[in-house]
This record gives C-alpha cells, sequence and structure tokens, in this order.
C-alpha cells in the first residue's frame, strides 16, 4: 500500500498499517488528529511532513527519511522497535522514549528530554542543536561524530561508547557506568560526578570541578582546560597531557601531569598515601 503527495490531518490516520509506504505526505491540518502512523509495522516513510502530536507509537520496523519533525510534532516515536532514521530534523519535544534498537545518522535535533529510557541505541553523524536532560537512562549506546549543545547530559546511563564527538554540555555523565569517550572535546561543568567506570581517551576537557565521587575513574592521553578542584573524592588513574589547574582530595589512585597549579589534600578528609600525584612531562 503506497500513499504518496497526500496531507492527513484525521486522529489515526494510517492506524495500524503493515508494509506501507508513506512519500512525500503532510501530517498537518485543521482536524489536528494524533496519533496518524500508531502500531504500525514494517512501513518506510520519506520525504514527508509531520506537524501533528505522536505520530510514531508502538510501531514496529521502520525506516525514515527525509522527514521534518516540527515544534508541535511533541513526543513523536514512543514504545518503537528497530527504527532508522536518516536525514531527518526531530524538533518536537520528548522526541525519543522508551525505544529499543533505533539507528539514527545524518540528522538534526531539537528537543527537550530527547531519548530517555531508551536502548541499544546507534548515532552517527548527529547534531543536538539544544536539549535538557538528552540520553536519560540510556543502556547500549554507540554514538560518533555527534556535535550537541545541552544541559544535563547522559544521566544514568550504562554501556556507552562515544568517539569522534563535541559535546558543550553541563552536568553530564552523572550516575554513568561503564562510559568510554574517545577523541572528543567535552565542555561542561561538574563534569562526571558520581560515575564508575567512566574512561576518557584522547579527549580535550573544559570546565570547572570536573570528576568527583567517581569510582574507577580512567582519564589517558587527555588535555585540560579550566579545570580546577578536579578528582575530590574520586578513585583514580588519570594522565594528562598539560596542566590541571587543581585537583582536590583524591581518595585513591594516581595523577600525573606536565603541571598542578594547586594540590589540595586535606588529611581530615582523605588519606594521602592512598593516591600518587606526579608532576612530569609527557612526551
Amino acid at each position: 500500500m503506497v500513499f504518496e503527495n497526500r496531507t492527513f490531518d484525521q486522529e489515526r490516520a494510517l492506524y495500524g498499517l503493515t508494509g506501507a509506504v508513506v512519500n512525500n505526505c503532510r501530517f498537518d491540518g485543521p482536524a489536528d488528529g494524533e496519533s496518524a502512523l500508531k502500531e504500525c509495522r514494517d512501513i518506510q516513510v520519506s520525504r514527508s511532513f509531520m506537524n501533528l502530536r505522536y505520530p510514531f507509537w508502538h510501531v514496529d520496523t521502520a525506516r525514515i527519511s527525509d522527514t521534518t519533525f516540527t515544534e508541535n510534532c511533541r513526543a513523536a516515536l514512543w514504545y518503537d522497535n528497530n527504527i532508522t532514521i536518516e536525514k531527518c530534523r526531530l524538533f518536537g519535544i520528548k522526541a525519543l522514549r522508551e525505544c529499543t534498537d533505533i539507528i539514527i545518522k545524518n540528522s538534526s535535533v531539537n528537543s527537550t528530554e530527547f531519548a530517555w529510557k531508551c536502548k541499544n541505541l546507534v548515532f552517527e553523524n548527529v547534531e543536538i542543536l539544544q536539549s535538557e536532560y538528552p540520553f536519560f537512562e540510556v543502556e547500549n549506546v554507540k554514538i560518533d561524530s555527534l556535535k550537541m549543545k545541552g544541559k544535563y547530559s547522559f544521566q544514568y546511563d550504562e554501556n556507552v561508547e562515544i568517539t569522534n564527538s563535541q559535546l558543550d554540555t553541563k552536568d553530564a555523565f552523572w550516575h554513568t557506568k561503564n562510559v568510554t569517550v574517545k577523541d572528543s572535546v567535552i565542555k561542561s561543568e561538574y563534569l562526571g560526578w558520581y560515575s564508575e567506570n567512566l574512561t576518557l581517551i584522547n579527549c580535550h576537557i573544559i570546565g570547572t570541578q570536573p570528576f568527583c565521587y567517581c569510582k574507577n575513574l580512567v582519564l589517558k592521553d587527555c588535555t585540560m582546560e579550566g579545570c580546577d578542584l578536579a578528582f575530590e573524592r574520586s578513585s583514580v588513574q588519570a594522565l594528562v597531557k598539560g596542566k590541571i589547574d587543581s585537583v582536590k582530595n583524591i581518595l585513591s589512585g594516581s595523577v600525573t601531569a606536565d603541571e598542578i597549579g594547586d594540590i589540595i589534600m586535606e588529611e581530615s578528609v582523605v588519606d594521602a598515601s592512598k593516591s600518587t600525584i606526579r608532576i612530569c612531562h609527557q612526551e
């Protein structure tokens, strides 16, 4: 069944279809209907315009390409499985939630509360223009070439790999487990607090008071800018190129850097014998 060059505005306009192709259609109009493609299976949607609420709920297997989800298209994809999204614009609030096996490529996002409680995500060449609380409680995520601006990102996540990305965000990676970031720039105040098994490799880290209350934190061949009061109450293995503005009350482990501005170890708070701080040039 093929739907092409048509406009739909009624409630559940294409509800429950299997094997449908939707091309160059508009979901918009005075009836202001919701849930246009709810409960569909094995569908293809391309070159379309989504301006109504909740279009893809409980969808199993879909490919969506060259499609715009406007600000009015709130909560666009919920409770879905096996969805590929490519060359799309996701601009409605709460665009992705409680979905599994989702691939997003070559797309842009402007969505508060984006990608909550999802599993098995793959992102490639995606730009998040603005978001608050993106990637909340996600599991099993692989991200490459993400450019993001937001707040309170990647909270309570597990098993996340990020490469070749630029993250401009506040309070990122709080309460995460098993997160690895490689070859990326991270600008964030209060980065990585309360994380477990957070690893950063060849990253440039910018922002105040990073990596406090961490368990098994690893930094390898990273650089740090404007990073003061770092590593407070953390167990850490850090090899940093260049300067760290200051470190404070490391719980255990070692920190090696070319230069450290201030070393603050309060005997009433931590046992200095359980950590090693080295200042030496890194080749």
